[in-house]
């Protein structure tokens, strides 16, 4: 290297150093995923107060097979939630998009459960299905939101998975997101949960796995610019 060579390369990194800006660093993600949890706590608990909790529902909860179908979906969305901050970063195994998966398990299970428990105290009328669109926009308008703010709150960490990230986000807002509406919501039975809450949640996590990228580039600019 010549001596003009070397001055430039000096010069150079001598400009970088000067222009350079302290990096602070990023809080452990379980810490995070606390906090979002806390706020989507309290959003949904102002959105139950608001509707106002169904007496029905509450003497329901003394069952056990509604109380391990909500304990399920509580499970599911706590998991999830961790998961999509830990599979967010670069150095964090992507086996963290797994995390979620004894929670839908138990939950699944708790509504096979629940389908035979009903049928057992219903007979056929158990299995009847009917129709609660109503459930469905009640989802989906509280969920995006929330998992909107849990991509925003991942914005500082590199999007080396967005797929794992927003489909665990996702998972983890209409998950816990169901266990309000079903404070409020009548659905008969199991099989309406299933279907309406499921459906929903199904849905959700199936178009946030489809348009990943320019869901990124929506609600988390600064994200779709680096993965870019």
């Amino acid at each position: 290297m010549t001596e003009t060579e070397r001055t430039r390369t000096e010069d150079l990194i001598a400009q970088l150093a000067a222009e350079a800006r302290p990096v602070r660093p990023l809080r452990p993600p379980m810490l995070r995923a606390l906090l979002w949890l806390l706020i989507a706590a309290a959003v949904i608990a102002a959105v139950v107060a608001m509707k106002g909790v169904r007496h029905a529902r509450m003497v329901e909860m003394a069952e056990t097979s509604y109380q391990l179908e909500w304990a399920g979906a509580m499970l599911t969305g706590i998991l999830a939630a961790i998961a999509a901050f830990h599979v967010s970063l670069p150095d964090r195994s992507r086996r963290w998009a797994l995390l979620p998966v004894p929670g839908l398990v138990f939950w699944l299970a708790s509504m096979g459960y629940g389908c035979l428990t009903d049928w057992i105290r219903f007979g056929p009328d158990g299995f009847v299905l009917g129709t609660s669109f109503r459930c469905f926009t009640n989802i989906v308008m509280v969920s995006i939101p929330l998992w909107a703010l849990l991509v925003a709150m991942l914005r500082f960490a590199g999007p080396v998975r967005p797929t794992a990230t927003i489909v665990t986000g996702m998972l983890a807002a209409s998950a816990l997101v169901s266990c309000g509406v079903a404070l409020f919501h009548p659905l008969d039975t199991t099989i309406m949960v299933l279907i309406w809450h499921g459906g929903s949640i199904a849905l959700l996590v199936g178009l946030a796995k489809l348009f990943n990228r320019p869901l990124f580039a929506l609600f988390a600019p600064r994200l779709a610019g680096q993965a870019g």
